[in-house]
């Protein structure tokens, strides 16, 4: 196929889109990739939606070369199934809701588990039916609160979503390895650097989680790895290694002290330290109790307060607070909202006034750093007073733990002895779950097994976000000059450049392009004439991003043309004679 400039539907741009935050946002518009619509909605333009497609193409082999069957289901989905699992409310604003003509309730679909599950159950009654892969590559949607970056965090976005369906955890097992290999080899064709890390399944549902993330500076994930194991997580899925019980027979008694003009933690270690000065060492932020007060906003609307206890050296990580609460969204208690609350002493909270018995009522977490027996120092729910040698286990007890503290650089491995953590940034751009059977219990998905009996049939989750392997894909390949896209993912094998104004260039250009299609590559030829200059067909060249740029020029009177490696910019004079040979070599090497 030969796709010719001169009547191909783009245009190239010079400068950023205001809105663009990151380099594949402004690369893929300014190349004629995409355009904005609306916020977190783009529309796919001729070179976009090739390079679209070679990335579903590239998702849908490894899909089929595992055994999966591809389908496809409606965006536009009833509301009763939804409403069986609960998630037509744990939504929230998350969707797009609507109605039809006769009143009935609609959405778009965010994402199709029951669906599949529905589907399964209409079609299969038996052990012998399983196990069976379904998969599709559907649009899905989600009502972003904050769409950014383009098409990496969209309202509107392509996403493959596939499910496995077995009659025991040992076939789930087997199920979610062979899909995990299956996304390995996607990912590694796909052309970017990524790593797997451990996730939580958040609204999903289910246990064991792993995410495939694009290392990428701009990423919304922060992952850590260990510096000395093969430990790698997604920092909402960390879990920190408590502390073993510290003996507290002969600790001091809790004592509160004036601590006058104390209400942050950095006031309270210097007044610690000049009225309170320690014999072994200075007091420390990690060795007081922060108290800090948030609110739940549950998916029907209900506000519930939640108090946190971490070590005050630490800040509340309110993703990872997030994660551990999902489909439950979280805010700061506002000053309103904390009056109503005639226990709690702004700046001096301490545990006697939280937990579920206190007189406050208010569900209290702590990180689970705060174990049995550590001392603290902590508010005494007084103005002015802290309570010193507070001890957890014998003068207040929590409701619980949570994993909300913020995880640093330097912080111990959880699953080895001598290995610090190190963070870095990443893109989701694939997730696997083993579901187990959630979906399958609340839509009543069963099967009879080899005994006869009907048991509840074991399902797992595997997507990929493919719209959003476009940018990510992006993000990583590029340069100054603008886009250098991987081969397999080019919009074109080769792009032909015919320069000057002499006819025989164009005539030559044409032919090698037409010998080029006849051998099955896909052209990209700048045939363009009249005011465009040789200048203007060179940037155009570096912007769009083909891996092979082949000149016709000057050389053609010496009987050579130009190809040059988008990527390496090294070049090379080839005979005109021999030049389709070659490129259709170097494109299948």
């Amino acid at each position: 196929m030969i796709l010719r400039m001169s009547s191909l539907f783009v245009r190239t741009l010079r400068d950023d889109p205001a809105d663009a935050e990151v380099p594949s946002h402004r690369l893929l518009v300014r190349a004629g990739y995409i355009r904005r619509a609306a916020p977190g909605i783009y529309s796919w333009l001729p070179l976009g939606l090739r390079v679209l497609r070679n990335v579903e193409g590239i998702v849908r082999e490894e899909m089929d070369a595992v055994g999966a069957q591809e389908l496809r289901f409606p965006a536009l989905l009833p509301r009763e199934p939804y409403e069986a699992t609960g998630r037509w409310t744990e939504y929230g604003d998350g969707i797009f809701r609507l109605k039809d003509r006769k009143d009935g309730d609609y959405l778009l679909g965010p994402t199709h588990e029951e669906m599949f599950t529905l589907v399964v159950k209409d079609l299969f009654n038996s052990y012998k039916d399983l196990p069976v892969w379904l998969y599709q590559i559907q649009t899905k949607y989600r009502d972003e609160a904050r769409p950014r970056a383009g098409i990496l965090r969209g309202r509107e976005f392509i996403m493959k979503d596939s499910y496995s369906f077995d009659i025991d955890q040992e076939g789930l097992d087997a199920s979610y390895a062979a899909h995990r290999a299956a996304y390995v080899k996607t990912f590694d064709r796909l052309g970017f650097d990524y790593v797997i890390v451990r996730a939580t399944a958040g609204a999903m549902g289910g246990s064991k989680s792993e995410e495939f993330l694009a290392k990428a500076e701009v990423g919304e994930d922060t992952y850590v790895r260990c510096t000395n194991c093969d430990y790698a997580a997604n920092v909402e899925a960390v879990k920190v290694r408590a502390p073993a019980p510290v003996p507290y027979d002969d600790a001091p008694a809790a004592h509160a002290e004036d601590t006058p003009g104390t209400p942050t933690i950095a006031t309270l270690v210097d007044h610690l330290n000049a009225a309170f000065p320690r014999s072994d060492r200075s007091w420390a932020a990690a060795d007081t109790l922060k108290n800090v007060l948030v609110v739940l906003k549950h998916p029907d609307g209900t506000r519930e307060p939640l108090a946190i206890g971490l070590p005050g050296d630490r800040e509340v990580d309110q993703k990872r607070l997030e994660g551990q609460l999902e489909p439950i969204e979280v805010e700061p208690m506002e000053e309103g909202e904390l009056k109503k609350h005639a226990a709690l002493v702004k700046g001096y909270i301490g545990p006697a006034a939280l937990g579920e018995k206190s007189a406050s009522g208010i569900r209290y977490l702590v990180d689970p750093r705060v174990v049995e027996g550590t001392a603290w120092v902590t508010g005494a729910n007084v103005v002015g007073q802290h309570v010193l040698d507070l001890v957890a286990g014998r003068d207040f007890t929590p409701d619980g733990t949570i994993e909300a503290a913020e995880v640093r650089d330097g912080d111990p491995c959880p699953q080895c002895e001598t290995g610090a953590l190190e963070s870095a940034r990443g893109i989701e751009m694939g997730h696997i779950f083993q579901l187990g059977r959630k979906y399958a219990d609340a839509l009543d998905l069963k099967v009879l097994d080899e005994n006869g009996k009907l048991v509840v049939v074991t399902m797992g989750s595997y997507g990929i976000g493919v719209s959003r392997a476009v940018a990510a894909i992006a993000e990583d390949n590029n340069d100054e000059l603008g886009l250098v896209w991987p081969r397999e993912i080019a919009p074109a094998d080769v792009h032909v450049i015919a320069t000057g104004k002499d006819v025989a260039v164009f005539e030559a250009a044409a032919e090698l392009s037409d010998a080029l299609s006849a051998a099955g590559l896909d052209v990209l030829y700048d045939d363009r004439t009249g005011k465009v200059s040789t200048g203007v067909k060179f940037k155009d060249a570096e912007l769009i991003g083909v891996p092979t740029i082949v000149t016709v020029g000057r050389g053609l009177a010496e009987g050579t043309i130009e190809v040059k490696d988008r990527r390496t910019g090294d070049r090379v004079e080839v005979p005109v004679a021999e030049a389709a040979a070659h490129l259709v070599a170097l494109v299948r090497s």
